[in-house]
């Protein structure tokens, strides 16, 4: 009977250390903690002896300010930063960049744009305040969940609204490009996610890109690549993998930092026709109009966090 209750013990225990772990019990001092015996399950009922646990929400991560983040810029810079264009800047690839954050604040975009070799880099810089309520990291992927809304964005051109893209949806997969719709918004932030999307662009032809989001310490991180070649017609104007355009989205004690770097390659004789800067351009600010948007949608929104340990 004795090994029998032992050995109820042992599982009792060993079930309740997997449960509590993620939870974050509180440790007590060394010289407090009990003394886990043979004797503590043993008699006539079953004892467990163990500290009152505490349970403890995730940290909070203080919020970096724009200057911690960017420091260095001039007033005038910071201002253009404030407004709502934010601060743009274009250059090719034996060019440097103008936006260039601290380099202990663990944001490198540029990196990664230059692992695809482009021959034309635009880069944004806009923090969005915040009116309504502080938004967090999950209201930033909330924000930024509706593929589909982004068609609806046009562009001033000559005080006439043009729209850039005629469809954007999510797709199934990179095999099955079925158009799938917009999942619901989300309860919890995940650590990382792959979609695919299809963007129909009638100057450009369809961009079948593949979004990387990737969560660090204090942002999030959307990566676009395209996954298949770039076709006008039948002619293919960019092989697959040759761009990419990366969104970094960051709460700061002045709003939301949005900073973005997108590149790509095209032959010389391709990029003069096609005047690449300013198509490019016009492109990231319907993308940057769709982020701003959905960020104003996420502020009206009133979200309750319940906690509560089971049994009560």
């Amino acid at each position: 009977m004795n090994s029998a209750r032992l050995t109820a013990g042992l599982s009792l225990l060993f079930g309740a250390l997997v449960f509590i772990s993620p939870l974050y019990a509180q440790s007590v001092p060394d010289e407090e903690e009990p003394v886990i015996t043979e004797e503590s399950f043993l008699g006539d009922d079953l004892i467990f002896e163990a500290p009152p646990l505490v349970f403890e929400a995730s940290p909070v991560i203080e919020l970096r300010s724009f200057d911690a983040v960017f420091p260095g810029f001039s007033r005038s810079k910071k201002s253009r930063v404030m407004s709502e264009e934010g601060l743009r800047n274009s250059f090719e690839k034996d060019d440097s960049p103008l936006i260039v954050p601290d380099p202990d604040s663990g944001i490198d975009l540029l990196s990664d744009v230059m692992k695809k070799n482009p021959s034309h880099i635009v880069e944004a810089l806009v923090v969005v305040p915040c009116h309504e309520r502080e938004l967090d990291l999950l209201d930033i992927y909330n924000a930024l969940r509706n593929i589909k809304d982004i068609k609806d964005y046009p562009i001033n051109w000559y005080g006439n609204d043009i729209y850039i893209f005629t469809e954007t949806t999510r797709l199934e997969s990179a095999r099955n490009r079925k158009p799938v719709p917009d999942p619901a918004p989300a309860d919890m932030l995940p650590y990382s996610e792959t979609m695919y999307l299809r963007f129909v662009d009638p100057y450009m032809g369809d961009l079948y890109l593949r979004g990387n989001i990737s969560v660090s310490l204090y942002g999030l991180t959307y990566n676009l690549t395209n996954f298949r070649d770039v076709r006008y017609s039948v002619f293919r104007i960019m092989k697959e993998e040759r761009f990419t355009a990366i969104i970094y989205l960051e709460p700061v004690k002045e709003g939301i930092l949005i900073y973005s770097m997108s590149g790509l390659y095209l032959p010389n004789f391709i990029a003069k026709r096609i005047n690449l800067t300013p198509n490019m351009n016009r492109r990231i600010t319907v993308l940057l109009n769709w982020i701003i948007d959905g960020l104003r949608k996420q502020e009206s929104i009133l979200q309750y966090n319940l906690f509560y340990l089971p049994g009560m």
